[in-house]
């Protein structure tokens, strides 16, 4: 079930940092690690900080965008250490912990994604999450090393994970988990429903892209918490591309008139 889970780290500037948020991870058995246009790597000082996790170092996926690190994912928080003007569901570690392990148990593919050292994940890349879990430190001295908030959401999914483990001795042999009958969306499946919800709102002139306000957010935000699967996806995409028909065919019988 653990294999389920990816840390992913967005642009990284200091090797170190990923060492040690390797090391992190497998203290709490995550092995897979996936790096945003990391600064250095690979890098002797990440080797070092490992400090034994060299196998999640060799098995990091390194990839050109955020976009990539979260194909196939079906949950993904997001680390965030401000309030933002638009509000977003928000967890606390101990719910980061619980959500994840509930999803991955389910066989979704779940990502923990953290930002920049020091200036954290855009509000774009934010969006692009389902949840923020924000970690509550002494207000007069909040900043946190990279390493230790990679350390302290893998403590909270360890401990989920535990608590499930023993949940799940105490059940009859016998018993039948039901298997999941409808697959989520995945990320790059809701990236390119969002595309296409933009385009037909703007062909129907919902939406102005000079001045689009906060549409689409609010619109990732709606559906983002709506656990959308695959068949929900197809109806969705399906009226966009009747409501796009339907709207070109008023564009051309204006234009005959």
């Amino acid at each position: 079930m653990l294999q389920n889970i990816r840390v992913v780290l967005v642009n990284t500037s200091h090797p170190g940092n990923i060492g040690g948020a390797a090391r992190a991870m497998k203290n709490m058995g995550l092995s897979r690690l996936a790096l945003v246009d990391p600064l250095h790597f690979p890098s002797p000082e990440a080797a070092a900080r490992a400090s034994g996790a060299d196998d999640v170092l060799a098995g990091a996926q390194v990839v050109a965008s955020l976009e990539e690190a979260l194909v196939g994912c079906t949950l993904v928080v997001g680390t965030s250490a401000r309030d933002r003007r638009l509000p977003w569901p928000m967890l606390d570690p101990r719910e980061c912990g619980a959500k994840t392990v509930e999803q991955a148990a389910g066989g979704c593919e779940v990502a923990l994604v953290f930002g920049r050292e020091h200036s954290g994940l855009t509000n774009e890349e934010l969006q692009r999450c389902h949840y923020h879990v924000h970690i509550p430190s002494n207000p007069d001295f909040s900043s946190l090393n990279l390493g230790a908030a990679v350390q302290v959401l893998a403590y909270e999914v360890r401990m989920a994970w535990l608590g499930q483990q023993e949940q799940s001795a105490g059940l009859e042999k016998t018993e039948v988990v039901p298997a999941r009958t409808e697959e989520l969306a995945t990320m790059d499946e809701m990236e390119g429903f969002y595309g296409h919800l933009e385009q037909a709102l703007v062909e129907i002139g919902f939406l102005d892209p000079a001045n689009p306000r906060h549409l689409m957010s609010r619109l990732r935000r709606l559906y983002g918490r709506s656990s959308v699967n695959r068949s929900e996806m197809s109806i969705l995409r399906g009226i966009l591309t009747e409501t796009q028909k339907a709207a070109r065919g008023d564009a051309h019988k204006r234009k005959d008139q």
